[in-house]
C-alpha cells in the first residue's frame, strides 16, 4: 500500500509543483515523500523512478501529439537520435525518473541511518 501511495504522491506533487518550480523540484518532491513514508532503498528508488517516468511520458506525450510531432522529430535530429520522437519522449522520461530514483535512494539511506528505516 505505501509503495503505490508513494508513486501517486510523487506523481501528484512532482505534477503540481512543476507549474511553478523548476524542473528539479522533483527531486526535492521525491526526497520529502521518501523521507516521511520510509520504505526499503530499492521500493524507494523505485517508486521515485516510476512516478516522474511515467509522469514525464505522460507529459511529453501530449505535449509532441499537440504539435504533430514536428517539435520532438526537429529535436531528435538536432540530438542525432534519428527522427523518432518516441526515442525521445522515454529519454525524457529516464531522465526525469533517474534524477528522482536517487533522490528517494538518498533519502531511504537517511532513514536508515538515524534508524526509521523499514524492512
Amino acid at each position: 500500500m505505501r509503495f503505490i501511495l508513494s508513486i501517486i504522491i510523487i506523481a501528484a506533487a512532482s505534477f503540481f509543483a512543476g507549474l511553478y518550480f523548476p524542473w528539479w523540484v522533483i527531486a526535492v518532491i521525491a526526497f520529502l515523500v521518501s523521507l516521511l513514508l520510509p520504505q526499503r532503498p530499492s521500493a524507494s528508488f523505485i517508486t521515485g523512478f516510476i512516478g516522474v517516468f511515467l509522469l514525464w511520458i505522460i507529459l511529453a506525450a501530449s505535449i509532441n501529439s499537440s504539435n504533430a510531432g514536428i517539435l520532438a522529430g526537429r529535436t531528435g535530429q538536432l540530438l542525432k537520435i534519428g527522427n523518432s520522437p518516441s526515442i525521445l519522449i522515454f529519454v525524457t522520461g529516464l531522465v526525469g525518473g533517474l534524477v528522482s530514483g536517487f533522490a528517494a535512494l538518498t533519502a531511504s539511506y537517511l532513514n536508515f541511518k538515524r534508524g526509521a528505516g523499514t524492512n
